[in-house]
């Protein structure tokens, strides 16, 4: 029996990771409204490059939006795991970049990476 109990925390510390990467794009919506929505849009730049189809596209390539040199020559592709890391510490992911906000909570991250990852491109 103390067996199946290791054994079920073991598996428990494996896999509750997982399930909090798993984010909710609705919450991630608000999150974005409340957060992101000062400096970036969905649709069209402002401060920061538009965000539809961001996610699977190459960083600093957002049309019309003059980015920095770190942006600019970076080969990052817009996946789950480098949004997480940009948006924990942008300036650790890819230094001289100009976003100066992150997001520390993980689970805030893998909401609004959830929402991102549903923005179709147009």
């Amino acid at each position: 029996m103390l067996l199946h109990h290791r054994l079920f925390a073991v598996v428990l510390a494996l896999v509750a990771p997982l399930a909090a990467a798993a984010g909710d794009a609705e919450q991630g919506k608000a999150l974005y409204a409340g957060r992101c929505a000062v400096c970036h849009s969905v649709d069209y730049n402002g401060v920061g490059p538009a965000h539809k189809g961001v996610f699977g596209s190459r960083a600093g390539t957002a049309t019309g939006f003059v980015y920095s040199p770190a942006l600019k020559g970076a080969t990052v592709v817009w996946n789950e795991q480098n949004l997480d890391k940009w948006l924990a510490d942008p300036e650790k992911f890819l230094p001289g970049q100009r976003m100066s906000i992150g997001v520390a909570d993980a689970t805030e991250r893998a909401h609004l990476i959830a929402y991102l990852a549903q923005l179709k491109a147009k």
